[in-house]
């Protein structure tokens, strides 16, 4: 748990005065503060614009509408799937300003209104900000929306969806040498700089790193970088806790074991750090001014999910999902009530760059797991 400081100071200098009076933190501690402290971490400050163009990246549903409306009609069949119960709920855990939820339920009101109907809404998001703007953006759908915790809510039907969620959980990155495990810690030295430390993990982070590259299935190669991501295994626990019976829709950027511990893979591992839509070169420099992201392993999400009763149903490329569950339906309905011939090059321009498979979509994966009622 990362230590909240009650300071003016700014957080890159309330973490280098936490490692010269307790010393070094592992890079999960140093990673979730930069992220997700409070007051300055990257997904929670009120200063900094996050998404569009004008800030760091753009996710799919700011891109097009048609990445929601396509995952509209997807929910209405998993809403089918479920007996279509008259109220369910669908979670969206990292929701951001509401961009995916208000194409979503427009998609919902206006083409399945049976699904609309029974429809309660949670948005789960830790940046007061974010939810500000998501509140305003779906007035129109004030009657179905909550903004609540995960841990607060009871879904008897319903889905938890997430969109590069995933990724941005704090990770611990481990090294092999000499055959031993290490661990990379942040220290500061003699020049303020924050730097790496490569050291020996606690004796109870070593017995877990054990147990999961025993569960998926492939010890990491002698000096080669790697990621864990041990909070998304704690993160399904919580998620599978809440639902009785529904679905975990998963959209994220991962791949599994056997690349990520192949000769294709990266030697220094796959963290990287964007601002303005360009790679960082310098990982530890202006904590809470960066987004910090990894690739996540899809095997270990999977077993992770198995351990908590979560069974896999389906784990595809994006752009084939979306191809599958009628993107181009949904394209040919939404052009035929543009309202202009821009709007219809939009709505093509931005359905060509989630399918093509040079496009950065088809980097993108959807894991749908399913929760069956004891």
């Amino acid at each position: 748990m990362i230590e909240t400081i009650t300071s003016t100071s700014s957080l890159a200098a309330r973490l280098r005065e936490r490692i010269r009076r307790e010393g070094p933190l592992t890079f999960c501690e140093w990673m979730k503060a930069a992220l997700y402290d409070p007051s300055e971490g990257y997904y929670c400050r009120s200063d900094r614009v996050r998404w569009g163009r004008e800030g760091d990246y753009r996710t799919s549903p700011e891109r097009s509408s048609l990445f929601a409306a396509t995952f509209a009609r997807y929910f209405d069949r998993l809403h089918e799937q479920l007996g279509r119960p008259s109220t369910w709920t669908i979670l969206e855990a990292g929701a951001g300003e509401g961009h995916f939820a208000a194409a979503l339920l427009r998609t919902l009101q206006e083409f399945f209104p049976d699904v609309y109907a029974a429809t309660s809404y949670v948005i789960d998001e830790v940046s007061p900000q974010s939810c500000q703007r998501a509140h305003e953006r779906l007035q129109p759908f004030a009657d179905r929306i909550q903004f609540r915790n995960l841990d607060q809510v009871e879904i008897d039907h319903g889905v938890v969806f997430s969109n590069e969620l995933l990724d941005a959980f704090p990770v611990h990155r481990i090294t092999l040498r000499d055959g031993e495990f290490k661990e990379f810690q942040v220290t500061v030295g003699e020049d303020g700089k924050f730097q790496w430390l490569v050291d020996t993990p606690s004796a109870a982070l070593l017995e877990r790193l054990n147990k999961y590259f025993d569960e998926v299935g492939m010890r990491p190669v002698e000096g080669r970088v790697v990621e864990v991501g041990l909070e998304i295994e704690e993160w399904l626990r919580r998620v599978a806790a809440r639902i009785r019976a529904g679905y975990v829709v998963t959209v994220d950027y991962g791949a599994n074991t056997e690349y990520l511990h192949s000769p294709l893979a990266r030697n220094d591992g796959t963290l990287r750090g964007f601002q303005r839509h360009q790679f960082v070169d310098d990982l530890l420099a202006q904590p809470g001014e960066q987004d910090l992201t990894t690739t996540i392993n899809w095997d270990f999400v999977k077993t992770a999910g198995a351990s908590t009763g979560l069974e896999v149903v389906e784990l595809s490329r994006q752009d084939q999902f979306l191809l599958k569950n009628g993107l181009i339906e949904q394209l040919e309905v939404e052009s035929s009530q543009a309202e202009d011939e821009a709007e219809r090059l939009r709505l093509t321009t931005t359905a060509r760059e989630m399918i093509l498979p040079s496009g950065m979509a088809a980097s993108f994966q959807v894991l749908v797991q399913r929760k069956i009622s004891q």
